[in-house]
């Protein structure tokens, strides 16, 4: 059995958690500060992109050898107009730099909370797709995704998490736009 520890408890730790639970697997709630122990093999960033930095500095230690999850959307939410980091990168490459000795994978972040609840984007299976350079950790993370009841794709390297990144921030904007719901999005449709 497999742990999964999640620092936030909003719409989208709460929606993580539950396919975790779904999964059979050990799901854990713990806070941003060092106050409560992280015991999961997998641990989920389910925080907005400004706070991961102060996650950084108070749990680095903690989170050595692990993997870790980023689900963010780098965006400026002030104008909902473009993403905050470099054109040629992304939140994910910069979190895996400041946790040299954890195995730093992109996901969720194309996901709805309502979408990850309900498992299915206008009637087809939610799709999570897994950027990141360890094929272990893409495929621990895949495992309890598809025992939760939902599509996992391996989406290629951490390098591919500005591309994710970029979709995230496109369906954001078109649902803050009223273009689509909150229970909409991008799906995944193999042909």
């Amino acid at each position: 059995m497999t742990t999964v520890s999640i620092i936030g408890n909003g719409n989208m730790g709460s929606a993580i958690g539950a396919i975790v639970a779904a999964s059979g697997n050990s799901v854990e709630v713990v806070g941003r500060d060092a106050s409560d122990p992280i015991t999961g093999d997998i641990v989920v960033l389910a925080v907005p992109h400004f706070a991961i930095d102060e996650i950084v500095a108070a749990r680095g230690a903690d989170l050595a050898g692990r993997i870790v999850v980023d689900i963010t959307n780098p965006l400026d939410f002030e104008t909902f107009d473009s993403l905050v980091v470099p054109a040629d990168g992304s939140r994910a490459s910069e979190l895996a730099k400041a946790l040299p000795e954890s195995r730093v994978l992109k996901a969720f972040n194309t996901n709805f909370a309502a979408t990850l609840a309900q498992k299915t984007i206008g009637g087809l299976p939610t799709t999570v797709l897994i950027a990141g350079d360890d094929d272990l950790a893409k495929q621990a993370l895949a495992d309890v995704v598809r025992a939760g009841g939902l599509n996992a794709v391996d989406a290629g390297r951490l390098a591919r998490a500005r591309e994710l990144e970029s979709l995230g921030f496109l369906q954001l904007t078109a649902a803050v736009g009223e273009k689509i719901g909150w229970t909409g999005g991008f799906a995944l449709v193999a042909a």
